[in-house]
This record gives C-alpha cells, structure tokens and sequence, in this order.
C-alpha cells in the first residue's frame, strides 16, 4: 500500500489547469472530514479530554461542513477537469460520508482521566492550521521554487505527523508520567510557589533559556555517540525540507526530549500558562524553521534560530555537519563552539554516504536496532 502512494502521491505537479490541484484538495479534505465525522460519532474515544471543555459543538460542526462543501465542490471540480476522475470521486464519496457521520453529538459527560483515548481531533485541527498557514507560505516565499508541495517523502513525514499528535496519551506516558512519580516528595513547595508567581512574560524567557540549555546537549549527543546517532539520523534523512520534514522522528527521540524538556519545567514548577505558552510557541516554531523559506531575518537570525540556521544544521555539506545544535537559541552554539553561519543558504540535506537510512515508518524504527554490516 505504501509503495502504491508513492508511487502515484509523491513528487507530483501540481501546474494549474489540469485538476490535480482540486483533486488534492477533495480527496485531503475529504479524508479529513470523514476523520472529523467520526470525532462527532465517537468523541470519548478518539477526541483529546483537555480539549473538550474548549469546544462548541455547533462551531465544529460548522467547520465540518465548509470542509464536506469545498471538499465536494474540488472533486466535482476534479472530474471534470482531471483525466482520471477516479481522485475528484474518491474525494466526493468521503465527504458524502462525513456529511453522515457528522450528525453525531462531540458535547459528552466528563471522562475519567485514565481512559484511553486517540487524539484525533487534535490531528485533524493542527494539520488544518499548519496546512493553510505553510503551503502557501512555502508558494510564496519558497527557499527551493522547484520542490513541489507533494514532495519526495511527504507521506513518510505525514504518518510521523499522525502518530505524534493521535499517540499523545502513549508519548506522555513515557515522560510526564515517570517524571511526576521521580519527583514526589523531592520538591520544595515554596521554591516552585515563587517561581509560578513571576510575571509570565519572565516565565516564558526562563523557559526557554532553561529547556533550551538541556535540548542542545541532548541534541549534540544524539549527533557525537554513535549509537545514538542511528536514532537521530532518521530525522535528517529527508532530502526536502519543508514544514512536515519537523515531524520526522524516531520515538526514542521523541521520548528523550520531552523527557528533557518537561524535567525542569516539573522541577522548577512554572505557572501552567507560562508552560502553555512555550509549548504553542516553540511547537509552531520547530515547524516554521524547517520551512521550505527564504527568509533571512539578517539581525534577528542571530538572536533565535531562524529556518536558514536550522537548515544548516540538516545540511550534508561537509561544512555544516555537526552544526547549529540549539533549538531555540543560537548563544549556546556561539558558546560552544558549534555554530555555523555563511553568507549562502544551505544546498544539499540529508544524512552523508556512511549513513544509509532505509524508507518507511517501520523500517525507520527499527534501523537504530540493527547490527551494522
């Protein structure tokens, strides 16, 4: 099935006039819808619990149905323009079954916190929003003009994208959880009553200095031990650089820095508005600097990584590797001595020649697990 989608949903032109472009567009929408209908048919199971008190049934379904309307109004579109109508349909058939589904009520009573859930909803809402924010930023100011929106390895980064949004309740199981259980009984109440008293605005900045500290060493270790370095090679093994290529990460890696973020945030006990805060921010910030952008930001590139600081760091020039650690913040690369950053932009991505990392989610995790050769 995978090799079927790459060979037919990747690297594709998109030139308008021939119905591609709205074929896209029903069947993405479409599909999307129909996973949003099921959201309204089974809000216990597959909708986020800490979301719900923030949703209006009548706005979701609302949106619900604009996404049903454009997606069957860009498959019609699509069969009539496109050659092979077989896209324009398949778009059309799920919004007509989203239309159906969505009758469903996603207002439900409070739920036990150690139920099982899916976080599909927050899937379908991120994607939504990071779609029409970064496509046509990436049409418009493109660092690359000739890579396409359906690139080389988009639906490889799609399916990371999946499992890091739906697999919340397993990610923090493997990092609040053990956290919370070292740190009973191992704080001081009164330090961390001080620090959540700050000004947010000061909350934030600590934050960031704090986290940003430990992500660099992290991340300079996943790079300079070999054995972790397997595990890490599978985020620089795309070729193509967009805002989807952030979502590519072995789950080990994932674990690990989640793990490293949230210890001193538990430690130190900031506000849960300050954490939130940070969270929204450098989420939306881990994807604008994978960006296929040409911004330059000449004095801010300096201060906060920007995309043509973090594409080096996914660059295989022999100049780059092992380059521009810091997620956040370039001062600790200037402290260290391991930042990088010329007059050009990054040409070339991807892992070097000594490193061959296979295609596919599967293959992609269990390479780290694998005897060298």
């Amino acid at each position: 099935m995978t090799d079927y989608l790459r060979e037919r949903f990747e690297d594709v032109d998109l030139t308008p006039g021939q119905g591609k472009i709205s074929a896209t567009i029903a069947v993405g929408l479409g599909l999307l819808s129909l996973l949003g209908g099921f959201c309204f048919l089974f809000p216990n199971l597959l909708t986020t619990p800490e979301f719900r008190a923030f949703y209006s049934a009548d706005v979701l379904r609302m949106v619900l149905f604009a996404g049903i309307a454009i997606a069957f109004c860009a498959g019609f579109i699509s069969v009539w323009r496109h050659q092979d109508p077989r896209y324009g349909l398949a778009g059309m058939i799920m919004a007509c079954m989203a239309a159906l589904l969505g009758s469903g009520r996603i207002d439900v009573p409070p739920v036990d916190g150690r139920s099982l859930y899916a976080g599909l909803d927050y899937f379908i809402l991120t994607l939504l929003v990071l779609a029409l924010v970064f496509i046509p930023m990436e049409r418009i100011y493109p660092k690359d003009p000739e890579q396409r929106v359906l690139r080389r390895g988009w639906i490889t980064d799609m399916k990371y994208f999946l499992f890091s949004h739906v697999g919340l309740q397993l990610i923090s199981f493997f990092t609040v959880i053990p956290i919370q259980v070292f740190l009973h009984d191992k704080v001081d109440i009164g330090f961390q009553q001080a620090i959540a008293s700050q000004p947010l605005w000061l909350q934030f900045i600590e934050i960031l200095i704090v986290v940003d500290l430990g992500s660099y060493w992290i991340h300079r270790a996943f790079h300079e031990v070999p054995w972790l370095w397997k595990f890490h090679a599978v985020h620089h093994s795309t070729q193509q650089m967009d805002w989807l290529a952030s979502s590519r990460l072995h789950l080990v890696e994932i674990v690990t820095n989640r793990f490293v973020g949230y210890l001193p945030i538990f430690v130190l006990g900031f506000s849960p508005s300050a954490v939130y805060a940070y969270l929204v921010f450098i989420s939306f910030h881990a994807i604008f600097i994978h960006a296929n952008v040409r911004f330059r930001f000449p004095l801010l590139r300096w201060v906060i990584a920007t995309p043509e600081f973090h594409h080096w760091h996914h660059s295989s020039e022999d100049e780059a590797v092992d380059k521009n650690y810091a997620a956040f913040l370039p001062l600790y690369d200037k402290l260290f001595g391991t930042l990088h950053m010329p007059d050009k932009l990054a040409a070339r991505y991807g892992t070097r020649a000594s490193t061959q990392v296979p295609e596919g989610v599967v293959q992609q995790f269990t390479f780290p697990f694998r005897r060298s050769s």
